[in-house]
């Protein structure tokens, strides 16, 4: 038993011991395997750390190493956008505009908040909650264009509108990868530095959006002829839609897409929550329809606008009138420039069709579209002025195709048409039968009879479907109105079609003025005691001019003589003879020196021809001259520009430098007296003589070249001018308070016509014009000075009369002058013999 005992014992021992080795082994397994996973663990946390730190130190690198070179973003803090310099009539009507950008700058809080949330929308749903770059849409980008790889879609985006200005304002366009990361820096250092709605009022004041449009203001303008506060909901929506690739959604071409892409803009903008559904669908239903800009204020002054763009230029750069956002305040009266215009343009026309028809335009035979090439004759006419296919002729009239429509030229308004004159300058036989004149298949320019006045004769009334044969003059011209008291420009035409020639001959052309400077010599006599009953000798003329020189011979245009005359008669009858007598005995160092003060000629040679008007001058230096012969003989200078401001409203140059401490009031205008200004005008010649030519001047009106303008029974004053070989013809007049010149003459000089004269081709312009100019004005007389005696004499011999004989005129005189007085009749009689009593002609070469 007790072997047994101890066998059991050491049994049991063995079992125990091997069981406890059996347990042993998974537990070194575990540990094993734990020691394992731990030190796995161990190596992906290194790894994990040292590839932070890797990435860590990588975008430190890319910063440190793209950042260095970055352009300054804090510029943009003190960013001004270019601007489109506005030109604004006298009334603040827009009449043009330049830029190389058309931009209208707009604060973001004056922005309709739907217009922000339509852009947001479109694209940069998550603007106010990104650091700059939207990690979500980034990774949306690459997934896409990954799936998309290979199928040929356009690849997507993930710009934000931070990064987007960051493009637009500090760097290139330049697709790389290099861009891309700049671009991105600058706009983690942006959202920074700017608040979100200054970085949203860069990009929508930068944005291009299309025809010609920066920053969503102009667009709005551009698109639908409104401002932002006036869009409706569906055109904020197509504004949205613009900014990723304008061409391929414009609103006419490619309406469609366009349509398509709107539609998406307001599906986003309800999916954001800016708009219930039911907005929506009344947006959707909406056609895109856009409206062509209107905001000129319909006022056609292209020549005018033109000068005043020249002196910006000339004062302040080309940088500044095209990106400075300049406001300029011109003196341009809308309604004086459309009468202007439209007197100068019918007048020409007038002038043309006394000349003789020279056919149609072109001819069209065919199946073509006949609309589509009237158009393009349509492009370069006036206003007004219409292309027309002649359909059929008869005798007495022709049908036509005009703007889509049926019409027709009756005879009576196309009886002119006939042939040129000859180059004697005889006149073909008058027109009998249409169809000698226009064929079918003729294009021909045509007018509403409203607009040509002098073809409407013998009580013809046209019918509504009747329009005026017309042709596109040969002839040119120009014409101008300003302020005789300023010389503010009020009007100017530069000539017939300036979408034909942009040569402006107001101010470019010198040309001639012929008898329109005579009034100068007559002045130049008047400051030296003359009166305007002085008598001068008209008679035979003849004046060496000098060794190998021909001898000079005067003549009037009458080619008769008349004695001894008084000098009103000589102004008023434009008499040649007496003004080259009269030059003669003043001296040409005389006349030279009155066309220099008045501003008709710096350098006029001292030659006597040029008392008759053979010294070269512009429309508008003899027009301010004559105006400073109504305005009592002060000196004006003529302006276009009253007031230029720069874009914060800053007033950078003004005309007018007097000084008015009174007309600053500071705490508002509260009744007080009207503050007087210091008259700072130089007087150039005395306020009588001034008024005496004023007077003569106003008897050319009653009495001379200018009756034609008598039975307006207006107070108007002023002068014809007619150069040799009827070259060219003027007219300058004025009334106490508004100066007019008009100019008639082919660019390159060649006779007007047949007895065209200044009386006959720019008087009936003058007179179109200054009745539309003084309708429903008071009509009142000619400002006199003070010290002058008005006397009755005869208008023709200057004798003095009864105030009620037939032939009397009042007379002005001033104090010590009484009627009649000494004879001009040879160089140095009576006033400039000289003192050996010879007989001499001073200055005279």
């Amino acid at each position: 038993m007790t072997g047994r005992g101890m066998g059991d014992t050491a049994d049991n021992r063995d079992g125990t011991d091997a069981l406890e080795l059996t347990d042993s082994v998974p537990r070194r397994r575990r540990k094993s395997f734990f020691m394992r996973f731990a030190g796995v663990v161990t190596v992906l946390f290194s790894l994990l750390f040292l590839g932070l730190v890797a990435a860590a130190a990588g975008v430190l690198w890319i910063f440190w190493t793209y950042g260095k070179e970055l352009p300054d973003y804090h510029q943009l803090a003190r960013y001004e956008p270019p601007v489109a310099t506005r030109i604004h009539a006298g009334n603040g009507a827009l009449i043009a505009e330049h830029a190389r950008e058309k931009r209208v700058f707009m604060p973001v809080e004056a922005m309709p908040p739907r217009l922000i949330q339509a852009f947001l929308s479109a694209e940069d749903k998550a603007f106010y909650s990104h650091f700059g770059i939207d990690p979500r849409a980034l990774l949306r980008a690459v997934v896409t264009n990954v799936r998309n790889y290979g199928t040929g879609r356009r690849p997507i985006g993930a710009s934000t509108i931070t990064q987007q200005v960051a493009k637009n304002f500090l760097l290139t366009n330049e697709v790389s990868i290099d861009r891309k990361i700049k671009e991105a820096i600058l706009s983690f250092r942006m959202e920074r530095a700017f608040t979100k709605e200054q970085i949203l009022a860069l990009y929508l004041n930068e944005i291009y959006l299309g025809q010609g449009s920066y920053g969503v203001a102009a667009a709005s303008l551009n698109y639908f002829d409104k401002p932002l506060d006036r869009l409706t909901l569906e055109e904020m929506a197509y504004l949205a839609a613009l900014p990723k690739a304008p061409s391929n959604y414009h609103p006419t071409r490619r309406i469609k897409s366009a349509t398509i892409r709107r539609d998406w803009v307001l599906g986003e903008m309800q999916q954001n929550g800016f708009i219930t559904e039911a907005e929506r669908m009344e947006a959707v239903a909406v056609p895109l329809t856009v409206v062509r800009r209107s905001g000129f204020d319909s006022i056609d002054a292209p020549y005018f606008a033109e000068e005043v763009r020249r002196e910006v230029v000339a004062m302040f750069g080309e940088d500044m009138l095209y990106t400075g956002g300049l406001s300029v305040r011109t003196t341009l009266d809308p309604t004086l420039q459309e009468a202007a215009r439209m007197a100068l343009e019918r007048g020409l026309e007038a002038l043309d069709r006394r000349q003789g028809w020279r056919g149609p335009l072109g001819r069209h035979v065919g199946e073509g579209d006949i609309d589509e090439v009237l158009a393009g004759y349509q492009k370069v006419m006036p206003d007004d002025h219409f292309a027309a296919l002649v359909t059929d002729v008869s005798s007495d009239e022709a049908e036509i195709h005009v703007e889509g429509r049926q019409a027709r030229i009756p005879f009576k308004l196309a009886f002119w048409a006939y042939p040129p004159r000859r180059e004697d300058g005889v006149r073909p036989p008058p027109l009998k039968d249409l169809r000698d004149a226009l064929s079918v298949g003729d294009i021909v320019m045509v007018q509403p009879p409203t607009a040509t006045p002098d073809l409407i004769r013998d009580g013809f009334e046209p019918g509504p479907a009747d329009m005026s044969l017309s042709q596109r003059p040969l002839v040119e011209g120009a014409i101008v109105a300003l302020d005789p008291h300023t010389g503010r420009l009020l009007a100017m035409s530069g000539g017939y079609n300036y979408a034909e020639s942009e040569f402006n001959r107001a101010v470019q052309a010198l040309r001639q003025p012929g008898s329109a400077f005579k009034p100068f010599v007559y002045l130049a006599a008047l400051d030296q005691g003359y009166n305007p009953t002085t008598r001068i000798l008209d008679a035979p003329l003849v004046v060496d001019q000098g060794r190998g020189k021909p001898k000079w011979k005067p003549a009037n245009y009458t080619r008769r003589f008349y004695g001894p005359s008084i000098m009103r008669v000589g102004i008023e009858k434009s008499r040649n003879l007496m003004t080259a007598r009269l030059a003669m005995s003043l001296g040409m160092e005389e006349i030279q020196e009155y066309a220099r003060k008045f501003g008709l000629n710096q350098n006029l040679p001292p030659l006597l021809s040029m008392s008759l008007g053979a010294g070269e001058t512009t429309l508008l230096r003899l027009t301010s001259a004559y105006g400073m012969l109504v305005n009592g003989g002060k000196k004006i200078t003529p302006s276009l520009i009253d007031r230029i401001q720069n874009r914060h409203g800053e007033t950078i140059y003004r005309h007018d430098e007097r000084d008015c401490a009174a007309c600053r009031a500071e705490d508002g205008w509260a009744g007080q007296e009207i503050p007087t200004l210091a008259d700072t005008r130089e007087q150039l010649t005395s306020p009588a003589s001034a008024f005496q030519m004023v007077s003569m001047l106003e008897g050319v009106i009653k009495r001379g070249t200018g009756r034609r303008i008598a039975e307006l029974n207006l107070t108007v004053a002023g002068k014809t001018g007619t150069t040799n070989d009827n070259t060219n013809g003027w007219f300058i007049g004025f009334t106490p308070d508004l100066a007019i010149g008009v100019f008639v003459g082919y660019d390159t000089p060649r006779q007007l016509g047949k007895r065209e004269t200044g009386s006959t081709v720019a008087v009936p312009i003058f007179g179109d014009f200054i009745a539309a100019a003084q309708a429903d004005r008071p009509v009142i007389p000619f400002r006199r000075p003070s010290g002058i005696t008005i006397i009755p004499v005869n208008a023709e011999t200057g004798e003095r009369v009864l105030p009620n004989h037939e032939k009397a005129i009042f007379e002005v005189f001033k104090p010590g002058q009484r009627p009649g007085g000494i004879l001009i009749d040879v160089p140095g009689s009576a006033v400039r013999a000289a003192p050996s009593d010879e007989i001499t002609t001073p200055g005279l070469f």
